[in-house]
């Protein structure tokens, strides 16, 4: 059920265990790399994670 000026969670905050694992592998690489931008690491956390549009998207304003 949605509420007037509610999102969905679902769609808010993917549960998938990829989306976990990149989460987790975009932070290790972050403290080791602390100059480094998030945009470098998620658009190869894609590809290692087989992540969808969506799913990157997401990445992408969880590190914003």
């Amino acid at each position: 059920m949605l509420i007037r000026g509610f999102r969905n969670m679902a769609t808010i905050q993917p549960e998938g265990k990829n989306v976990r694992e990149a989460i987790k592998w975009i932070s290790e690489n972050l403290k080791e790399n602390e100059a480094q931008k998030p945009t470098r690491f998620i658009e190869e956390a894609g590809a290692r994670f087989n992540l969808s549009p969506k799913e990157e998207e997401f990445l992408r304003s969880f590190y914003q």
